[in-house]
């Protein structure tokens, strides 16, 4: 069921944004997928055997974008993920990467309690896809509020999928609006 056409990884190394150079850069990557959409152009009422048959590739794109980020799961700090669905295909079907994609990282991750941030939409090839992030354990880190923008030239296809998930090692540059902060986290609930 599962037809992958292509797999981009991308990293980015931030050393700074416009405030002093950080004392380690931060680095925010992701991962697109295209797949061929076997539901374009009609129908069906039973989609959920695609979202179990998609785990495979969601743990693939996991590990992947883990070693392109350095390959040490500790210091993955903020995660996110999202769906781009060409036009022959419905909104729904972008929410078949909610648990492959999303329990692909906390698998990887470890202690990963907050829920993964996702966007999904329907749209032609080329569109890009701001794949929401936000800190892996405690959701209202502020300064994990964050995103990443995804696109790929040739894709989605009418008849694709493109699935993304994000993850970085740190949260913004130079943050300082107040909020939770990572070492606040106390309640461990995915929240706090």
């Amino acid at each position: 069921m599962i037809e992958v056409r292509k797999i981009v990884v991308t990293v980015e190394e931030v050393r700074h944004d416009g405030g002093p150079p950080l004392s380690r850069p931060l680095l925010k990557g992701a991962v697109a997928c295209v797949v061929k959409n076997p539901f374009a152009g009609r129908h069906e009422p039973d989609i959920v055997p695609m979202m179990e048959a998609l785990k495979p590739l969601g743990l693939d794109c996991a590990t992947r974008l883990i070693q392109a980020l350095g390959n040490e799961p500790g210091r993955i700090e903020a995660y996110g993920k999202g769906s781009l669905v060409g036009a022959a295909g419905e909104l729904e079907h972008g929410a078949l990467w909610h648990v492959p994609g999303g329990y692909a990282m906390r698998e990887l991750l470890g202690r990963a309690l907050a829920i993964v941030p996702s966007m999904t939409k329907v749209g032609p090839m080329g569109a890009s896809l701001d794949v929401p992030i936000h800190h892996k354990d405690a959701a209202y880190v502020r300064s994990h509020f964050d995103g990443i923008t995804v696109a790929v030239a040739d894709a989605p296809r009418a008849d694709e999928i493109l699935f993304s998930i994000a993850m970085t090692t740190g949260g913004r540059p130079h943050a300082r609006v107040g909020g939770l902060a990572q070492d606040g986290i106390a309640q461990w609930d995915g929240l706090r």
